[in-house]
Protein backbone atom coordinates (compact mmCIF):
# COMPACT_ATOMS: atom_id res chain seq x y z
CA UNK A 1 0.00 0.00 0.00
CA UNK A 2 1.19 3.48 -0.85
CA UNK A 3 0.63 6.37 1.49
CA UNK A 4 0.66 9.98 0.45
CA UNK A 5 -0.93 13.41 0.52
CA UNK A 6 -3.68 14.11 -1.97
CA UNK A 7 -5.09 17.46 -3.03
CA UNK A 8 -8.75 16.88 -3.73
CA UNK A 9 -11.58 18.79 -5.33
CA UNK A 10 -13.49 20.81 -2.75
CA UNK A 11 -14.58 24.31 -3.85
CA UNK A 12 -15.53 25.22 -0.27
CA UNK A 13 -12.12 24.22 1.07
CA UNK A 14 -10.29 25.96 -1.76
CA UNK A 15 -12.09 29.19 -0.84
CA UNK A 16 -11.46 28.67 2.88
CA UNK A 17 -7.75 27.99 2.33
CA UNK A 18 -7.39 31.12 0.21
CA UNK A 19 -9.12 33.23 2.86
CA UNK A 20 -6.91 31.80 5.64
CA UNK A 21 -3.80 32.51 3.56
CA UNK A 22 -4.89 36.08 2.85
CA UNK A 23 -5.71 36.79 6.47
CA UNK A 24 -2.78 35.01 8.08
CA UNK A 25 -0.22 37.80 7.97
CA UNK A 26 2.50 35.22 8.53
CA UNK A 27 1.78 32.29 10.80
CA UNK A 28 -0.67 29.83 9.33
CA UNK A 29 -1.65 27.55 12.15
CA UNK A 30 -5.20 27.18 10.81
CA UNK A 31 -4.08 26.11 7.35
CA UNK A 32 -4.36 22.39 8.01
CA UNK A 33 -8.05 22.66 8.83
CA UNK A 34 -8.81 24.60 5.66
CA UNK A 35 -6.83 23.20 2.75
CA UNK A 36 -8.33 20.43 0.59
CA UNK A 37 -5.50 18.04 1.39
CA UNK A 38 -5.74 14.59 2.95
CA UNK A 39 -3.53 11.70 3.93
CA UNK A 40 -4.57 8.58 2.03
CA UNK A 41 -3.71 4.91 1.58
CA UNK A 42 -3.83 3.57 -1.95
CA UNK A 43 -2.55 0.86 -4.21
CA UNK A 44 1.05 1.10 -5.30
CA UNK A 45 1.19 2.96 -8.63
CA UNK A 46 1.76 0.77 -11.68
CA UNK A 47 3.97 1.98 -14.50
CA UNK A 48 1.95 2.25 -17.74
CA UNK A 49 5.00 1.22 -19.78
CA UNK A 50 8.76 0.78 -19.54
CA UNK A 51 9.41 4.51 -19.78
CA UNK A 52 8.07 5.02 -16.27
CA UNK A 53 10.03 4.27 -13.11
CA UNK A 54 8.92 3.86 -9.51
CA UNK A 55 10.74 6.22 -7.18
CA UNK A 56 10.71 6.19 -3.38
CA UNK A 57 11.09 9.83 -2.24
CA UNK A 58 13.58 10.33 0.57
CA UNK A 59 13.14 14.11 0.81
CA UNK A 60 10.44 16.29 -0.73
CA UNK A 61 10.52 20.06 -0.44
CA UNK A 62 7.55 22.32 0.26
CA UNK A 63 8.13 25.19 -2.14
CA UNK A 64 6.25 28.37 -2.88
CA UNK A 65 4.51 26.82 -5.89
CA UNK A 66 3.26 23.97 -3.68
CA UNK A 67 1.96 26.39 -1.05
CA UNK A 68 0.23 28.48 -3.72
CA UNK A 69 -1.44 25.34 -5.06
CA UNK A 70 -2.75 24.01 -1.75
CA UNK A 71 -3.90 27.43 -0.51
CA UNK A 72 -5.82 28.19 -3.71
CA UNK A 73 -3.62 31.15 -4.65
CA UNK A 74 -2.36 29.67 -7.92
CA UNK A 75 -3.57 31.35 -11.08
CA UNK A 76 -6.30 29.45 -12.95
CA UNK A 77 -3.82 29.49 -15.84
CA UNK A 78 -1.69 27.01 -13.88
CA UNK A 79 -4.45 24.95 -12.32
CA UNK A 80 -6.90 24.59 -15.20
CA UNK A 81 -5.13 21.54 -16.66
CA UNK A 82 -4.24 19.82 -13.38
CA UNK A 83 -6.74 17.08 -12.70
CA UNK A 84 -7.83 16.36 -9.16
CA UNK A 85 -7.13 14.44 -7.00
CA UNK A 86 -3.45 15.25 -7.34
CA UNK A 87 -0.30 14.55 -5.31
CA UNK A 88 1.73 17.78 -4.82
CA UNK A 89 5.47 18.11 -4.36
CA UNK A 90 7.80 19.15 -7.19
CA UNK A 91 11.13 19.12 -5.34
CA UNK A 92 11.93 15.43 -5.00
CA UNK A 93 14.99 13.40 -4.06
CA UNK A 94 14.47 9.66 -4.08
CA UNK A 95 15.71 6.20 -5.00
CA UNK A 96 14.70 4.28 -8.11
CA UNK A 97 13.22 0.85 -7.43
CA UNK A 98 14.59 -0.79 -10.55
CA UNK A 99 17.50 -0.45 -12.93
CA UNK A 100 16.86 2.36 -15.39
CA UNK A 101 18.61 3.62 -18.50
CA UNK A 102 18.51 7.40 -18.72
CA UNK A 103 18.31 9.33 -21.99
CA UNK A 104 21.90 9.44 -23.21
CA UNK A 105 22.58 5.87 -22.16
CA UNK A 106 23.65 6.15 -18.53
CA UNK A 107 22.47 3.14 -16.52
CA UNK A 108 21.37 3.58 -12.90
CA UNK A 109 21.18 0.55 -10.65
CA UNK A 110 18.16 -0.13 -8.49
CA UNK A 111 18.47 2.00 -5.36
CA UNK A 112 20.37 4.81 -7.08
CA UNK A 113 19.56 8.33 -5.91
CA UNK A 114 17.84 10.72 -8.29
CA UNK A 115 16.05 14.03 -8.37
CA UNK A 116 12.89 14.35 -10.43
CA UNK A 117 13.04 17.34 -12.79
CA UNK A 118 9.47 18.71 -12.90
CA UNK A 119 9.86 20.44 -16.28
CA UNK A 120 11.78 17.84 -18.28
CA UNK A 121 10.42 17.22 -21.78
CA UNK A 122 9.90 13.55 -22.56
CA UNK A 123 7.85 13.72 -25.73
CA UNK A 124 4.16 13.70 -26.65
CA UNK A 125 2.03 11.01 -25.13
CA UNK A 126 4.40 10.47 -22.23
CA UNK A 127 1.90 11.45 -19.58
CA UNK A 128 4.42 13.87 -18.05
CA UNK A 129 3.42 17.12 -16.48
CA UNK A 130 0.46 19.43 -16.84
CA UNK A 131 -2.28 18.41 -19.18
CA UNK A 132 -1.35 14.72 -19.36
CA UNK A 133 -4.03 12.12 -19.08
CA UNK A 134 -2.32 10.57 -16.08
CA UNK A 135 -2.20 13.74 -13.98
CA UNK A 136 -4.73 13.41 -11.21
CA UNK A 137 -5.65 9.83 -12.06
CA UNK A 138 -6.45 9.18 -8.41
CA UNK A 139 -3.43 6.96 -7.72
CA UNK A 140 -0.97 8.36 -5.22
CA UNK A 141 2.11 9.41 -7.11
CA UNK A 142 0.90 8.90 -10.69
CA UNK A 143 1.55 12.10 -12.55
CA UNK A 144 1.88 13.87 -9.25
CA UNK A 145 4.66 14.76 -6.90
CA UNK A 146 6.84 13.63 -4.06
CA UNK A 147 4.51 13.99 -1.10
CA UNK A 148 4.04 10.22 -1.17
CA UNK A 149 5.86 7.01 -0.24
CA UNK A 150 6.08 5.91 -3.88
CA UNK A 151 5.68 7.97 -7.05
CA UNK A 152 6.06 7.36 -10.76
CA UNK A 153 8.49 9.41 -12.80
CA UNK A 154 9.30 9.25 -16.47
CA UNK A 155 12.91 8.25 -17.05
CA UNK A 156 13.36 11.53 -18.96
CA UNK A 157 12.68 13.39 -15.72
CA UNK A 158 15.41 11.67 -13.73
CA UNK A 159 18.70 13.32 -12.86
CA UNK A 160 21.29 11.20 -11.08
CA UNK A 161 22.44 12.71 -7.79
CA UNK A 162 26.25 12.96 -7.73
CA UNK A 163 27.99 10.62 -5.29
CA UNK A 164 28.68 12.27 -1.96
CA UNK A 165 26.07 15.01 -2.38
CA UNK A 166 23.69 15.09 0.59
CA UNK A 167 19.94 14.81 0.04
CA UNK A 168 19.56 18.15 1.81
CA UNK A 169 21.57 19.76 -0.99
CA UNK A 170 19.99 17.76 -3.79
CA UNK A 171 16.46 18.75 -2.74
CA UNK A 172 17.39 22.36 -3.61
CA UNK A 173 18.19 21.34 -7.20
CA UNK A 174 14.94 22.72 -8.66
CA UNK A 175 15.35 26.05 -6.85
CA UNK A 176 18.94 26.26 -8.07
CA UNK A 177 17.96 25.44 -11.66
CA UNK A 178 15.17 28.04 -11.57
CA UNK A 179 17.64 30.62 -10.27
CA UNK A 180 20.27 29.85 -12.91
CA UNK A 181 17.67 30.09 -15.66
CA UNK A 182 16.27 33.37 -14.29
CA UNK A 183 19.77 34.85 -14.22
CA UNK A 184 20.28 33.76 -17.83
CA UNK A 185 17.01 35.45 -18.75
CA UNK A 186 18.11 38.61 -16.93
CA UNK A 187 21.08 39.10 -19.31
CA UNK A 188 23.08 40.95 -16.66
CA UNK A 189 25.76 43.18 -18.14
CA UNK A 190 29.17 43.56 -16.55
CA UNK A 191 28.94 45.96 -13.63
CA UNK A 192 25.14 46.08 -13.69
CA UNK A 193 23.24 46.92 -10.52
CA UNK A 194 20.81 44.14 -9.61
CA UNK A 195 17.98 43.91 -7.08
CA UNK A 196 16.57 40.54 -5.99
CA UNK A 197 13.13 40.93 -4.38
CA UNK A 198 12.45 37.99 -2.11
CA UNK A 199 14.83 35.87 -0.05
CA UNK A 200 13.22 32.47 -0.03
CA UNK A 201 14.99 29.53 -1.66
CA UNK A 202 14.73 30.85 -5.22
CA UNK A 203 15.75 34.39 -4.27
CA UNK A 204 18.79 33.27 -2.30
CA UNK A 205 19.80 30.83 -5.04
CA UNK A 206 19.48 33.71 -7.50
CA UNK A 207 22.11 35.61 -5.52
CA UNK A 208 24.39 32.57 -5.76
CA UNK A 209 23.83 32.32 -9.51
CA UNK A 210 24.47 36.04 -10.04
CA UNK A 211 27.79 35.81 -8.26
CA UNK A 212 28.81 32.54 -9.90
CA UNK A 213 27.77 33.14 -13.50
CA UNK A 214 27.69 36.92 -14.15
CA UNK A 215 29.90 39.95 -13.65
CA UNK A 216 27.17 41.89 -11.87
CA UNK A 217 28.29 44.94 -9.95
CA UNK A 218 26.24 45.57 -6.82
CA UNK A 219 23.62 42.98 -5.80
CA UNK A 220 20.95 44.03 -3.31
CA UNK A 221 18.26 41.81 -1.79
CA UNK A 222 14.87 42.53 -0.27
CA UNK A 223 14.44 40.16 2.69
CA UNK A 224 11.69 40.13 5.26
CA UNK A 225 13.48 38.28 8.07
CA UNK A 226 16.86 38.38 9.84
CA UNK A 227 17.88 34.81 8.94
CA UNK A 228 17.18 35.50 5.26
CA UNK A 229 19.25 38.68 5.42
CA UNK A 230 22.12 36.78 7.02
CA UNK A 231 22.13 34.08 4.34
CA UNK A 232 21.83 36.67 1.54
CA UNK A 233 24.97 38.37 2.80
CA UNK A 234 26.81 35.07 3.01
CA UNK A 235 25.78 34.28 -0.57
CA UNK A 236 27.19 37.55 -1.92
CA UNK A 237 24.63 40.33 -1.49
CA UNK A 238 26.16 43.77 -1.00
CA UNK A 239 23.09 45.20 0.71
CA UNK A 240 19.88 43.84 2.21
CA UNK A 241 16.70 45.86 2.71
CA UNK A 242 13.47 45.02 4.48
CA UNK A 243 10.36 45.34 2.27
CA UNK A 244 9.28 48.67 3.78
CA UNK A 245 12.72 50.20 3.20
CA UNK A 246 13.43 48.78 -0.26
CA UNK A 247 12.68 51.90 -2.30
CA UNK A 248 14.68 54.12 0.05
CA UNK A 249 17.55 51.62 0.12
CA UNK A 250 17.77 51.39 -3.66
CA UNK A 251 17.59 55.18 -3.90
CA UNK A 252 20.61 55.53 -1.63
CA UNK A 253 22.57 52.86 -3.46
CA UNK A 254 21.89 54.19 -6.96
CA UNK A 255 21.57 57.93 -6.24
CA UNK A 256 18.14 57.89 -7.88
CA UNK A 257 15.38 60.44 -7.33
CA UNK A 258 12.46 59.25 -5.22
CA UNK A 259 9.00 60.35 -6.29
CA UNK A 260 5.96 60.00 -4.01
CA UNK A 261 2.56 60.48 -5.71
CA UNK A 262 -0.46 61.58 -3.64
CA UNK A 263 -1.68 57.97 -3.61
CA UNK A 264 0.05 54.70 -4.33
CA UNK A 265 3.61 53.71 -3.57
CA UNK A 266 6.77 55.71 -4.14
CA UNK A 267 8.96 55.01 -7.14
CA UNK A 268 12.36 55.99 -8.43
CA UNK A 269 13.62 58.03 -11.34
CA UNK A 270 16.73 55.96 -11.84
CA UNK A 271 17.35 52.77 -9.93
CA UNK A 272 18.81 49.35 -10.64
CA UNK A 273 19.53 48.01 -14.10
CA UNK A 274 17.89 44.64 -13.46
CA UNK A 275 15.40 43.49 -10.86
CA UNK A 276 14.37 39.89 -10.20
CA UNK A 277 11.03 39.20 -8.53
CA UNK A 278 11.80 35.95 -6.74
CA UNK A 279 8.82 36.07 -4.38
CA UNK A 280 5.90 36.03 -6.79
CA UNK A 281 3.66 38.34 -4.76
CA UNK A 282 2.02 41.45 -6.14
CA UNK A 283 3.98 43.53 -3.63
CA UNK A 284 7.29 42.02 -4.76
CA UNK A 285 6.65 42.68 -8.43
CA UNK A 286 5.50 46.22 -7.62
CA UNK A 287 8.78 46.82 -5.77
CA UNK A 288 10.78 45.51 -8.73
CA UNK A 289 8.90 47.71 -11.21
CA UNK A 290 9.21 50.83 -9.05
CA UNK A 291 12.95 50.53 -8.41
CA UNK A 292 14.22 49.72 -11.94
CA UNK A 293 15.62 52.49 -14.11
CA UNK A 294 13.97 53.50 -17.38
CA UNK A 295 14.72 50.92 -20.04
CA UNK A 296 15.77 48.34 -17.45
CA UNK A 297 14.73 44.71 -17.17
CA UNK A 298 12.46 42.99 -14.65
CA UNK A 299 12.49 39.18 -14.48
CA UNK A 300 9.57 37.34 -12.85
CA UNK A 301 11.14 34.25 -11.29
CA UNK A 302 8.58 33.58 -8.56
CA UNK A 303 5.18 32.04 -9.29
CA UNK A 304 2.94 35.12 -9.71
CA UNK A 305 0.09 35.81 -7.32
CA UNK A 306 -1.81 38.98 -6.50
CA UNK A 307 -2.45 42.08 -8.54
CA UNK A 308 0.02 44.78 -9.47
CA UNK A 309 -0.11 48.21 -11.14
CA UNK A 310 1.75 47.85 -14.45
CA UNK A 311 1.88 51.59 -15.12
CA UNK A 312 5.63 51.74 -14.31
CA UNK A 313 6.20 49.10 -16.98
CA UNK A 314 4.55 51.32 -19.58
CA UNK A 315 5.79 54.68 -18.33
CA UNK A 316 9.42 53.64 -17.84
CA UNK A 317 9.73 51.50 -20.96
CA UNK A 318 10.73 48.47 -18.90
CA UNK A 319 11.29 45.00 -20.29
CA UNK A 320 9.26 42.39 -18.36
CA UNK A 321 10.64 38.87 -18.74
CA UNK A 322 9.12 35.57 -17.64
CA UNK A 323 11.62 33.51 -15.70
CA UNK A 324 10.04 30.05 -15.45
CA UNK A 325 11.95 27.08 -16.77
CA UNK A 326 10.21 25.23 -19.59
CA UNK A 327 10.98 22.14 -21.62
CA UNK A 328 11.54 24.33 -24.70
CA UNK A 329 14.38 26.38 -23.23
CA UNK A 330 17.55 26.39 -25.34
CA UNK A 331 20.57 25.37 -23.32
CA UNK A 332 18.48 23.53 -20.73
CA UNK A 333 21.24 20.97 -20.21
CA UNK A 334 23.74 23.68 -19.39
CA UNK A 335 21.33 25.17 -16.84
CA UNK A 336 21.05 21.80 -15.11
CA UNK A 337 24.82 21.31 -15.14
CA UNK A 338 25.37 24.68 -13.49
CA UNK A 339 22.64 23.93 -10.94
CA UNK A 340 24.52 20.76 -9.95
CA UNK A 341 27.72 22.81 -9.77
CA UNK A 342 26.11 25.15 -7.23
CA UNK A 343 24.56 22.23 -5.34
CA UNK A 344 28.04 20.82 -4.81
CA UNK A 345 30.02 23.99 -4.15
CA UNK A 346 27.74 26.62 -2.59
CA UNK A 347 27.39 27.05 1.21
CA UNK A 348 23.98 25.36 1.38
CA UNK A 349 24.39 23.34 4.57
CA UNK A 350 21.76 24.01 7.19
CA UNK A 351 19.21 25.59 4.83
CA UNK A 352 16.73 22.68 4.78
CA UNK A 353 14.62 22.09 7.86
CA UNK A 354 11.89 19.69 8.87
CA UNK A 355 12.14 16.16 7.60
CA UNK A 356 8.47 15.81 8.57
CA UNK A 357 6.68 12.48 8.19
CA UNK A 358 3.69 12.73 5.87
CA UNK A 359 1.27 12.26 8.76
CA UNK A 360 2.45 15.57 10.23
CA UNK A 361 1.55 17.48 7.09
CA UNK A 362 -0.38 20.17 8.95
CA UNK A 363 2.69 21.04 11.04
CA UNK A 364 4.88 20.89 7.95
CA UNK A 365 2.71 23.29 5.94
CA UNK A 366 2.49 25.75 8.82
CA UNK A 367 6.28 25.64 9.20
CA UNK A 368 6.81 26.13 5.46
CA UNK A 369 4.37 29.05 5.32
CA UNK A 370 6.22 30.79 8.15
CA UNK A 371 9.68 29.51 7.22
CA UNK A 372 11.30 32.93 6.82
CA UNK A 373 10.38 34.11 10.29
CA UNK A 374 11.33 30.75 11.81
CA UNK A 375 14.75 30.77 10.17
CA UNK A 376 14.34 28.07 7.51
CA UNK A 377 15.02 28.49 3.79
CA UNK A 378 13.28 25.27 2.74
CA UNK A 379 11.06 22.94 4.75
CA UNK A 380 10.78 19.34 3.58
CA UNK A 381 8.94 16.09 4.10
CA UNK A 382 10.73 12.82 4.75
CA UNK A 383 8.18 10.47 3.13
CA UNK A 384 10.08 7.41 4.37
CA UNK A 385 9.89 8.50 8.01
CA UNK A 386 7.61 6.36 10.22
CA UNK A 387 4.21 7.83 10.94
Amino acid sequence: MTRGLELFDSPARHVAARLVAQASGGALGGLGRAVPLRYVDGEDPRAPDERWVRVRPTLAGIGGADLALVTGRSSPYLTAVVGLPFVPGREVVGRVEQQVTLPGGRVLAAGARVVVDPVAWVGPGSGLGLGSGEVGSGEVGVGGGGWSRIMLAHRGQLQAVPDGLADERAVLFDALARAVHAVDRARVASGARVLVVGAGAVGLCTVLALRAFTDAGSVAVVAGHPRQAQVAGRFGADAVFDPAGAVAGVRRGTHALRVSPPSGGSFLLGGVDVAVDAAGSGAALATALRTTRAGGRVVVAGVPSGRVDLTPLWARGLELVGGARTSADPGAGDVLARAWELAASAPLDGLVAGGYPLTRWRDALAHAWDAGRLGAVRVAFDPAAPS
